[in-house]
């Protein structure tokens, strides 16, 4: 697969094949790539946790929000949700900020996962304080910056052109196939 169709297949996938279990060692190997990734200054100040434990994944769930623009969907269903989860986190020992290293280093995880006939979500909306909990993690340390939610996808995802109406918000029709609206190049680029 060469990189246009990398990238054009690498979607935020929130349904998943429950049974699907990944390997830590695959999750491994998704994080080297994030951390073989840029990193502004050369700080490489992010961590990452790594869940493929069925029992922690379940008390990791319901501390994310799914699919915000889905106001009548609550999140997948436990038969479709995630086998694994990375949370990336800041290290306040090596600096304050992260800068954009949790965002290339997310997408370094989700391109690898796409590689391996795998997919995945970053997500943002993190009840952070809860998630700290449950992962044991030192506040005073470590911030948590990004989810990265993996598995194997089992919804289609469709990119296509935002509309005249110009609406971006993401959809899925009543056959379930999720929809993308994405602006024209035209219109994003100037000059």
């Amino acid at each position: 697969m060469d990189i246009d169709q990398l990238i054009a297949k690498s979607r935020s996938f929130r349904r998943f094949d429950g049974t699907h279990a990944i390997e830590k060692a695959t999750v491994l190997q998704l994080i080297d790539l994030a951390r073989k990734s840029p990193s502004g200054a050369n700080r490489q100040p992010l961590k990452f946790h790594v869940s493929v434990d069925k029992g922690l994944n379940e008390r990791i769930y319901p501390t994310l929000a799914w699919a915000g623009y889905l106001i009548d969907w609550e999140g997948p269903i436990e038969s479709e949700r995630p086998t694994a989860y990375v949370t990336i986190l800041l290290d306040k020992e090596i600096s304050q900020s992260a800068g954009v290293d949790h965002g290339i280093a997310a997408w370094s995880i989700l391109l690898g996962a796409t590689a391996r006939g795998l997919g995945g979500c970053m997500i943002a909306s993190i009840r952070k304080k809860e998630l700290a909990a449950v992962l044991e993690l030192d506040q005073n340390r470590f911030d948590i910056l990004l989810v990265v939610a993996l598995g194997k996808p089992v919804e289609q995802v469709v990119l296509e052109d935002v509309g005249n109406d110009g609406e971006i918000r993401y959809w899925r029709d009543n056959e379930d196939v999720h929809h993308v609206p994405k602006r024209r190049i035209d219109d994003i680029t100037i000059g």
